[in-house]
């Protein structure tokens, strides 16, 4: 995929013959006081590496039925460290492959292995570099609610993660019907 000027997100062969492939354009970390430009996989995009593949899948002999090249989606999966780096600041949704038992120290469910907060990169007090996700166990409010000026809101928690905690972590699919700038428009409703 590199050759054509793409990165490989996802490999998937499913029942029926099916292969689906997921890829995006290539990131690099923004250079300080230059803005980030977002690029998007496009229809062409998909039409290109299909082609190629199916030359390529041909040539080798592989057998499907049906190939389907697609971008990542708004639930990207998050696997590499260039992942995590890109979406900091971004909700995401983890899964860990073990509860928290007693480490969560009664701050959570013992039980629970899936978190949604925000993603950030910390410096620990030793200069390593680490992960971890913030949020908020407060209800969602509904458009047109109200809400009490005197309801306290709850604290916000912090879970330190490693990767080899992690047995999925994703780009959590929010979306805002309330057209441009419509991300600041939500967190202003939830005040």
């Amino acid at each position: 995929m590199s050759g054509l000027g793409y990165d490989l997100v996802e490999i998937d062969r499913s029942a029926g013959g099916l292969l689906r492939i997921t890829i995006d354009l290539p990131w690099e970390m923004p250079q300080p006081g230059v803005p980030a430009v977002d690029q998007f996989i496009t229809v062409e995009d998909c039409e290109k590496v299909t082609r190629q593949l199916q030359f390529a899948l041909e040539v080798d002999g592989v057998e499907y039925r049906r190939l389907e090249v697609s971008s990542p989606g708004i639930d990207r999966p998050l696997r590499h460290v260039k992942d995590f780096e890109r979406f900091v600041g971004q909700m995401v949704d983890i899964t860990l492959k073990v509860p928290m038992g007693l480490a969560a120290a009664g701050q959570v469910h013992a039980n629970r292995k899936k978190f949604r907060g925000t993603l950030e990169k910390v410096v620990g007090a030793d200069g390593v570099e680490g992960w971890q996700i913030v949020w908020s166990d407060a209800p969602i409010v509904k458009p047109g609610a109200r809400v009490s000026k005197k309801r306290e809101a709850p604290p916000l928690q912090a879970l330190g993660f490693v990767f080899d905690e992690l047995r999925e972590a994703r780009l959590a699919p929010i979306v805002s019907f309330k057209g441009r700038g419509g991300a600041a428009g939500l967190e202003a409703d939830a005040e």
